[in-house]
């Protein structure tokens, strides 16, 4: 399958000090600046300098571990964070083009928080809003609310509910109407309530009445986003995302993962497809090597991931870019293993390369996230069947 086009989007995954768990031990890190603000507009800051799309801003609902369904009791780790949205909520005002795009857990979120919180994003960021939605299958986090027990083995629930929590957040984004606002001071008409609308949501899961207290946000709906590894997750990226985050391991196993992902979308426009990497990058293969090898000798064991990781110069990941979107992913989200180290790399070496290649952009040509990523602004659903 060839790539959408002959240019492809670039972002980066922001986690604590870089995705390698030794990563806050490096020289350059700045584990004490991390619940500051500063920290966090120099690093979106500094994706917005390399021209990337989007940044995502990990979170979750429990303290880092290194077992994704239970608590560990290390010390040698990064453990603590902000919460994503409103890491995006402050930096937003510090930037002027690039996409923000926190995580929200909507296993424990209401989605009329969430639908409201991205869509003040939204405004906050004059339309450059998106959001990843993550499940949650851990029995620590579930105990920090006490609503619910979480099933063992109850992956495919989840993201069943995941893909209705979508669908309220998207209601509720739709709830008023455009030009629902009149603010007519002489009539002293402020709004149309004959624009509101109740979204009416009834499901196994969620029964929402609507409408949203926060009129239709600068994008109509801001962007979607899901991980997903296996195809009860890539059907929810067909269904719910309007990018999905995916982890091939070659250009074969990427133009599959596309394929079965267009095979689960019944119409409308595509989902963007961006492939995940965690990445060393470093001025020789062998330097980036050697350092891989060093951190994970002070981490006490090799690095693992779910995302390909790759060890290289920013040209030699280039080569490896241009193959996987001929492929067919249309975007990379790259990993930053150690910040700002791998950020710069990124910034300073590997956006020149695929710029001198004519695979990425030389400015900003667009005002929106959805319009950076070639995605048109949806009509909205219930002024639609009013008029038809």
């Amino acid at each position: 399958m060839p790539g959408s086009s002959k240019t492809l989007h670039l972002a980066v995954a922001l986690d604590g000090t870089g995705w390698h768990p030794a990563s806050w031990r490096e020289p350059d890190a700045r584990p004490a600046n991390l619940l500051t603000a500063g920290y966090w507009t120099d690093l979106v800051g500094e994706a917005e300098r390399g021209l990337l799309d989007f940044v995502t801003i990990e979170d979750g609902l429990a303290l880092q571990s290194e077992h994704p369904l239970r608590a560990d009791d290390r010390t040698d780790r990064v453990r603590g964070r902000l919460d994503a949205t409103l890491i995006a909520a402050r930096v937003a005002p510090r930037t002027r083009h690039i996409g923000l795009v926190p995580t929200v857990i909507a296993t424990h979120t209401e989605p009329f928080h969430a639908s409201k919180a991205v869509a003040t994003l939204d405004y906050v960021s004059s339309g450059r809003a998106g959001v990843r939605i993550q499940v949650s299958a851990s029995p620590v986090a579930a105990r920090h609310f006490g609503r619910r027990v979480i099933p063992e083995g109850g992956g495919a629930d989840l993201l069943a509910e995941a893909a209705d929590y979508v669908e309220v957040v998207r209601r509720l984004w739709d709830s008023w109407e455009d030009d629902a606002e009149i603010r007519d001071v002489a009539t002293g008409r402020f709004v149309d309530v004959a624009k509101l609308h109740y979204v009416d949501f009834e499901g196994p899961w969620f029964s929402v009445k609507g409408p949203s207290i926060t009129p239709r946000p600068p994008q109509g709906q801001p962007v979607v986003a899901a991980l997903a590894h296996v195809d009860p997750a890539y059907r929810l990226v067909a269904s719910s995302a309007d990018v999905g985050f995916v982890t091939p391991h070659d250009a074969r196993e990427t133009t599959a993962i596309v394929e079965e992902i267009a095979g689960h979308r019944a119409g409308g426009p595509a989902v963007r497809v961006f492939a995940d990497l965690v990445v060393f990058l470093d001025a020789t293969a062998e330097a980036a090597r050697s350092r891989r090898d060093r951190l994970d000798e002070v981490a006490g064991r090799a690095l693992r991931s779910d995302a390909e990781i790759f060890a290289g110069t920013p040209a030699e990941l280039a080569d490896l870019l241009a193959q996987w979107h001929e492929a067919g992913a249309d975007g990379f989200r790259l990993r930053p293993a150690t910040l700002p180290h791998d950020l710069l790399q990124i910034t300073d070496g590997l956006v020149p390369e695929l710029r001198a290649r004519g695979l990425f952009r030389a400015s900003y040509a667009h005002s929106t996230l959805r319009e950076s990523l070639g995605l048109s602004r949806p009509a909205n659903r219930y002024s639609t069947a009013s008029t038809s």
